[in-house]
């Protein structure tokens, strides 16, 4: 993937203890990395050739080009 090709969101945590789980590409989709955010903590994100999808569990808002996201956690 060109770098000028890859996006990138940007979640910022509403509480304490929120992770965010990057998941692999390929046939079998595995964990690969997970940071834990707190209240008020930004983290931007990118996804790259290993990273064909995140998870994100807690309460936070998730930014993409597509639009802002509330978690319902």
């Amino acid at each position: 993937m060109d770098a000028d090709q890859q996006e990138y969101i940007i979640v910022k945590a509403k509480d304490n203890g929120v992770q965010v789980i990057g998941l692999t590409r390929g046939q079998d989709t595995k964990f690969h990395h997970t940071e834990k955010l707190d209240k008020g903590e930004v983290l931007i994100v990118q996804f790259t050739d290993h990273t064909s999808a995140m998870k994100i569990r807690g309460k936070a808002t998730i930014l993409t080009k597509h639009g802002t996201l509330e978690t319902d956690v």
